[in-house]
């Protein structure tokens, strides 16, 4: 056995000397001159364009590229290259055996063509090839990388590479990278700016200070633990060359960008497809979804709407325009100004900006209850009532209401269309909040994953804004309601070409994933849009309201008012709008849903996004049925008691009268589904709020020793109707 494994590795090792001098002349055939290195060109640039061709941005558009001399570039930024990319550069033959072995070992388990590019392969790569992951380009890159290493000496090549490597956006070569996040010439760096110049062109997008995370700093860091390692730099100076990276405040001197925070997102989302290098050398010809004229619209009016409330202390604000259908993103407002470094205006609160949403995801745990039985016309007591905690050592939990106020008896549409706190409480606790997280997970909110982490930290305040959401994940899932249960992840990129025209990518038409069914949609989406619904707390006339158009829209806002949200949609559209301070500083208290803060801003992008169109309603399903019930507590027609019509799925409309009716009183009973010690907080709120309000009405206070009439067994010479009997609620 061990003579035939012996064998095999003498004539491998035959086969290797014969095929490789072979692939060698093989690929040689046709490759670039050398000499070319002297005189690159970027003519090639990445153009990011809206859908209809207007140019949004060229990555080399107003490039400041000036070359410079190896002698004017400082010897720290100089040597911080040399330790973090190439620690042997000037040892090596142009390409490293360890580097490539690792690269071999990748591609045989099959992590795809990568390896440890020495300074001159990314010099042969970015100036003479391309950066496609392919087997053949690294072979070429290795043959140019010892032809270049021949013909050239060392510091001619790391004269060449400083000079023609892309530190991102327009910045090519060290000089314009000093320009760009310095505002000095190279000349001038000292050794923290040199070390964090020196770490940028291993991920330009990631790296750079404009992104709105500081990533830039940890990767500073080990370069400078690099210097250290190969004794450039003593660690004394490692640290004071640290701190001034930590504590510097970078200029922007980035022009010639439209819809900034968008083309900067679908920059990041090329990069992760196609590669950093690839991006900035490819000549990418990109169309996004993005309509620039609804664009330049929305950035006007969020910050016109912004301007008008900044005595309120509203610092920023973000908008997203979407079409439900295809998740198309038409419009990307970010925050208030970009270019505003003074309140960080590059962060991009729609993707970046982790916000507690308040009630503007009740949608999703009714809809949840919808599922699980309960209907619009479905009762609860909205009277103050405490929740226990699992935890004993926390106080009990007892919310209130935006108004703070307790009304009674209320069925569900109003409960939703109002945005009454206690009952989308009791829901909750009553459709269960793993359930409800599942749901609306599956609808798009990516941090409501129910995770064994994530449950130890939710309870029953999550249906008012006690977890974490961004507006991207938000607008996805009210994209679900208004595609009839069809979720449509948020997509910015319509086709990408290369400078040659040959397509390498074009977005295809996606079925979707079905998160609700189109039956409960409609109900959601019928709640929403219905004004009267929403009068109580609203009033007839608020900014939620768009004349001649039915549009389903919903709001939210915490309690110490550090964010304000209001979404809504058509068919066509989902339009969602956050405003607030981005380091949580509490709002002006006067901020009041459909009144000031995020509504006017949403009323008026919503008015831009219909005005050409007819009115677009809410198509329903097959398995809706329109019936008329009893308008006080939800069950059959009463005599007496005021009518309305309702919308049920089949098989759920109301088959009696309400439970509640017994003789001459009325009889509200509700167990408690949390409690966790047998006592019912559920009832003794109802018989408290009946006594503080109701006393005087008989009507409203049944003898001591009248039953639950759903406990009650049917006396058999009886004509009183069965009761439809109510969901019964899970924990």
């Amino acid at each position: 056995m061990l003579s035939f494994f012996v064998r095999m590795a003498f004539f491998g090792l035959i086969a290797l000397v014969v095929v490789t001098p072979l692939l060698f002349l093989w690929y040689s055939r046709d490759l670039p001159t050398p000499g070319k290195i002297v005189e690159p060109k970027y003519t090639d640039a990445t153009r990011i364009y809206d859908r209809n061709g207007e140019l949004l941005y060229s990555v080399y558009q107003d490039q400041n590229r000036t070359y410079v001399p190896l002698k004017k570039i400082p010897e720290n930024l100089v040597n911080a290259t040399i330790a973090i990319e190439d620690e042997a550069f000037y040892k090596n033959s142009g390409f490293s055996i360890t580097g490539y072995l690792r690269g071999v070992g990748n591609f045989l388990l099959l992590r795809g063509v990568t390896g440890g590019s020495t300074i001159t392969q990314q010099l042969v790569k970015n100036v003479l090839l391309t950066s496609e992951r392919r087997l053949s380009r690294k072979v070429k890159e290795l043959i140019l990388a010892i032809q270049v290493d021949k013909r050239f000496s060392k510091d001619q090549i790391l004269e060449m590479y400083l000079n023609n490597i892309s530190y991102g956006g327009t910045a090519i070569g060290v000089e314009a990278a000093a320009q760009t996040y310095f505002g000095k010439d190279v000349g001038e760096l000292d050794l923290g700016e040199s070390a964090f110049l020196a770490g940028v062109p291993q991920s330009p997008g990631r790296y750079s200070p404009f992104g709105g995370e500081k990533d830039y700093v940890g990767r500073t860091e080990a370069v400078l633990k690099q210097m250290v390692a190969n004794d450039y730099i003593t660690k004394d100076e490692k640290e004071k060359a640290l701190k001034k990276i930590e504590t510097h405040k970078f200029s922007r001197r980035e022009t010639g960008i439209k819809a900034p925070h968008f083309v900067l997102h679908v920059r990041e989302i090329l990069a992760r497809q196609f590669g950093e290098q690839f991006l900035y050398t490819g000549g990418l010809q990109v169309t996004t979804t993005l309509d620039y004229g609804l664009q330049k619209k929305a950035e006007e009016i969020v910050k016109k709407e912004l301007d008008k409330i900044e005595k309120y202390k509203v610092g920023n604000g973000a908008a997203l325009i979407t079409n439900p259908k295809t998740g198309e993103i038409l419009a990307m407002v970010g925050s208030k100004d970009y270019f505003d470094e003074k309140n960080k205006g590059n962060f991009n609160v729609v993707v970046q900006g982790q916000r507690q949403p308040g009630s503007s995801l009740k949608p999703i745990i009714y809809a949840k209850a919808f599922e699980k039985g309960y209907t619009p016309a479905t009762m609860l007591l909205d009277v103050r009532t405490d929740f226990p905690t699992d935890d004993p050592t926390l106080p009990i939990y007892t919310p209130v209401n935006y108004s703070g106020k307790f009304g009674g008896p209320i069925q569900l549409r109003y409960a939703l269309g109002n945005s009454i706190n206690l009952p989308a409480v009791k829901l909750l606790a009553m459709v269960g909040i793993q359930d409800a997280m599942e749901k609306a997970y599956d609808m798009g909110i990516a941090n409501w994953n129910p995770t064994e982490e994530a449950m130890a930290n939710v309870g029953l305040s999550l249906v008012l804004g006690g977890r974490e959401v961004t507006l991207h994940d938000e607008v996805t899932a009210y994209g679900v309601l208004a595609n009839k249960g069809i979720r449509q992840d948020l997509v910015t990129i319509q086709k990408v070409t290369d400078s040659k025209g040959k397509k390498l990518f074009e977005l295809k038409k996606k079925e979707g994933a079905r998160a609700l069914s189109e039956e409960i949609s409609f109900l959601i989406s019928d709640i929403l849009s219905d004004n009267g619904a929403r009068t109580t707390e609203f009033g007839p006339n608020s900014y939620l309201k768009i004349p001649g158009k039915t549009v389903a829209v919903k709001t939210g806002t915490t309690d110490e008012k550090r964010d304000n949200w209001t979404v809504g949609y058509t068919p066509s559209f989902v339009v969602g709008v956050w405003v607030g301070n981005n380091d949580y500083t509490p709002m002006n208290p006067a901020i009041a849903s459909g009144v000031t803060g995020a509504s006017p801003i949403w009323h008026q992008l919503m008015l831009e996004v219909l005005k050409k169109g007819e009115d677009e309603s809410f198509e329903k399903p097959e398995n809706i049925v329109q019936v008329k019930i009893d308008g006080f507590a939800g069950g059959q027609p009463m005599d007496q008691q005021p009518e309305r019509e309702e919308y049920f799925i089949k098989g759920t409309e109301p088959t009696a009268r309400s439970s509640i009716y017994q003789k001459d009183f009325y009889v509200f009973k509700e167990q408690d589904p949390v409690s966790t010690d047998g006592e019912n907080r559920w009832q003794k709120g109802i018989d408290e709020w009946i006594k503080a309000n109701r006393g005087g009405d008989s009507k409203w206070n049944p003898p001591d020793d009248v039953k639950n009439p759903k406990e009650e067994e049917k006396d058999e010479n009886s004509d009183e109707p069965t009761p439809t009997p109510s969901p019964t609620p899970s924990s």
